[in-house]
């Protein structure tokens, strides 16, 4: 799907009256994204962290009225997740919605396909973005402002003190208006 096909077909939906969502998956880990400090003269900042690849798999949503959704789990998301996830939004925003998303393979799997074919595609249309093309999700921002400002310079124990930071990190986010328009600026709502 090009930029073009996008427009008439975020258009076609306003028509038929569905709801818009943007969805993506991002990973955070436990290493900090360090961001720049502030310190006295001749006192370096110190951040202790471990070296780990452990990390939290989150799937979020963002629709083009700026509301915000996700779910954190601590293995790699699959089909089964999606389909998860997707059940989690059509009980979240009534009507129908068309969901944009990448090309990731969990997005074409046989769970979703069948999730679509047993009664899924009544309320929810799937559209994938065109590849190499992160402009065109505004999730994409949200997982940059999480990870380089709300969570910037964050050392944690274990995933479950990530856990519990990122969720506070989403909860003040979703309060942000502000920066859910933001996101959604540079795709043509706000």
């Amino acid at each position: 799907m090009g930029a073009r096909t996008l427009a008439r077909t975020q258009k076609k939906a306003q028509e038929e009256g569905r709801t818009i969502v943007w969805v993506d998956e991002s990973g955070f880990y436990l290493l900090p994204a360090v961001v720049a400090t502030w310190a006295p003269c001749g006192q370096t900042p110190l951040l202790r962290e471990w070296l780990t690849r452990d990390h939290l798999s989150v799937i979020g949503a963002l629709t083009q009225s700026g509301q915000w959704f996700k779910q954190v789990q601590r293995c790699a998301f699959d089909g089964g997740g999606a389909v998860r996830f997707l059940r989690y939004l059509l009980r979240c925003v009534p009507g129908s919605l068309l969901v944009l998303w990448d090309g990731a393979p969990i997005h074409r799997s046989q769970a979703v396909k069948e999730f679509l074919r047993r009664g899924g595609a009544r309320r929810l249309h799937l559209e994938v973005l065109p590849g190499y093309a992160p402009e065109l999700n505004p999730v994409e921002k949200v997982w940059k402002h999480l990870k380089r400002v709300e969570l910037k310079n964050l050392c944690c124990e274990n995933l479950a003190h990530l856990q519990t930071e990122l969720n506070r990190a989403a909860m003040r986010v979703r309060r942000k208006k502000h920066v859910l328009q933001g996101c959604l600026k540079p795709v043509g709502f706000y």
